[in-house]
């Protein structure tokens, strides 16, 4: 169904915020110009998902982690998403800023670094968004 991991919407409240965030997550990062692998979905039929019934609104997703631009992401000023682990841990999501959707995408597509690397990182934030990491090679 889904070749890479989703940008899912789940809100339809605010159509320039929505193209702000897929502008954004587009942007190349890093020296090396690291790209967001993944696919958007801008589908009404799934205004009613969130953290806990995303698993079932997305049969056979086989992927370990899903990014959701619901209201708060709609809303909140920078468009913080919500990363959802749907790996077996069941790690705690976090919010990403879409400029940081880049180093989450191609670190867990590869399993380079882990979900609870990336919540831990947003928990250490003052309000709480992974922004990115400072050091460039949590990117290889």
């Amino acid at each position: 169904m889904f070749k890479l991991p989703v940008v899912l919407r789940t809100d339809f409240s605010d159509d320039a915020a929505w193209a702000k965030i897929t502008q954004e997550i587009a942007l190349p990062v890093g020296p090396a110009s690291f790209l967001a692998n993944v696919d958007y979905v801008d589908d009404r039929a799934h205004a009613t998902v969130n953290e806990e019934n995303v698993r079932e609104a997305l049969p056979g997703y086989d992927h370990s982690f899903v990014i959701l631009a619901d209201a708060a992401s709609m809303s909140r000023a920078g468009h913080p998403l919500l990363v959802v682990d749907l790996s077996a841990d069941d790690e705690p999501s976090f919010r990403a800023a879409p400029g940081a959707v880049q180093s989450i995408e191609n670190n867990l597509s590869i399993a380079n670094m882990d979900f609870a690397e990336f919540g831990e990182a947003a928990d250490q934030e003052e309000d709480g968004i992974f922004r990115g990491f400072d050091d460039a090679s949590s990117l290889n």
